[in-house]
């Protein structure tokens, strides 16, 4: 798979991004809930859960599907909220800066945004929903909270096999201020490289 130039090179600033070993503890909770699913051959489901489903869930969602693909690791990559607002905005634009081609279906409250990373491979849809939204009634997934408000506030989670803490700080704590674009684009691309790290730890068939 190819992806577009300049969203390769943000993978390859990503690549180079320092994780802890603190973080790295963090995200083993990830790749083991990935890796089993794999020996068992089993399909997987990531579900990305944020109070709001506005910035960190829709950035995680993002990017593993990216890492999932460049790994060449099948993987259903969804995001979800406890309430249903929209992709900030603030967010879509750090995603287009950083090489991602994006536009949007619907000019309303709760836009679905086309988000295309190649063309090799169809567009990711996203928009704000609720985590029962995200799959379908049925669908056993990893509930991954990325926010401590949805990971404190969501004491049960329907048919999510396990409940994984991977959580992120907020740059919503820097809207309409100078470091405003440069704080989203450091939230997405510290989640692109643990994404990226998570799958670089996953064998592929």
């Amino acid at each position: 798979m190819e992806l577009y130039p300049e969203l390769a090179n943000t993978v390859r600033k990503a690549l180079k991004l320092p994780i802890s070993e603190e973080r790295k503890a963090v995200l083993q909770l990830l790749i083991r809930y990935i890796k089993v699913k794999r020996y068992l051959g089993e399909p997987f489901h990531l579900n990305f859960i944020c109070t709001h489903n506005s910035r960190r869930s829709q950035f995680s969602q993002i990017w593993a599907k990216v890492a999932s693909e460049l790994a060449g690791i099948p993987a259903n990559c969804v995001s979800g909220g406890t309430e249903v607002t929209a992709f900030n905005p603030r967010a879509v634009d750090a995603l287009s800066r950083q090489g991602f081609k994006i536009s949007s279906k619907e000019n309303v409250s709760n836009p679905i945004y086309s988000i295309s990373y190649s063309d090799q491979r169809e567009p990711i849809q996203a928009f704000s929903k609720t985590f029962s939204e995200a799959v379908s009634p049925d669908t056993s997934f990893a509930a991954v909270m990325t926010c401590a408000h949805a990971d404190e506030n969501c004491p049960y989670i329907p048919h999510a096999e396990e409940r994984i803490p991977v959580r992120y700080e907020d740059p919503k704590a820097f809207d309409d201020t100078p470091l405003e674009s440069e704080k989203y684009e450091e939230r997405s691309l510290q989640i692109a490289s643990e994404m990226l790290y998570v799958f670089s730890n996953i064998k592929s068939k």
